[in-house]
């Protein structure tokens, strides 16, 4: 710009990151999380079903999963994994990815299991714009971060 200030775009997401940025929207409720998932089914309970097993309870905090457990229990596919094995660690780690990279808070450290729906059916990932998603992110951090209050930012900040 010539007068010396810029912003990230939506086209800078899409070149630096990759992500699309045409489809459907990135959003959900996370009012009533807990039965907003499979028609009222508890999202924990469904948590079970896509990884085969629930965290230990020292690993969870309220809709979170502590990021070393998905780190421990899924960073190496064993050698003899199966179809539907090699799903539940892919959708780990777009779990993953989803909320350390791209939407991450200020701990830094925790995976949020709002990611669910979207990990449900790996083939539908790439009809969602996550590129409109992380930059709408980035913005809104960027908006917390100006209050005094805040020291810390957070947020897809490689697209900085």
């Amino acid at each position: 710009m010539p007068f010396g200030e810029c912003t990230v775009t939506l086209q800078d997401v899409a070149f630096q990151l990759g992500l699309p940025v045409d489809g459907e929207a990135v959003s959900g409720c996370l009012g009533e999380f807990e039965t907003y998932m499979e028609g009222g089914r508890p999202a924990w309970e469904w948590f079970q079903d896509l990884f085969g097993e629930l965290p230990p309870p020292n690993k969870v905090k309220q809709m979170t999963v502590h990021f070393t457990w998905f780190h421990e229990r899924f960073s190496v596919l064993p050698p003899d994994a199966n179809e539907e094995t090699v799903r539940i660690y892919a959708r780990a780690y777009i779990m993953m990815l989803l909320s350390t990279q791209l939407f991450g808070d200020k701990s830094a450290n925790r995976v949020h299991i709002q990611w669910l729906p979207f990990v449900v059916n790996l083939d539908d990932m790439e009809r969602y714009s996550w590129g409109s998603a992380a930059l709408a992110w980035l913005y809104r951090c960027m908006c917390r971060v100006a209050n005094r209050n805040v020291t810390n930012l957070a947020g897809p900040l490689q697209l900085l």
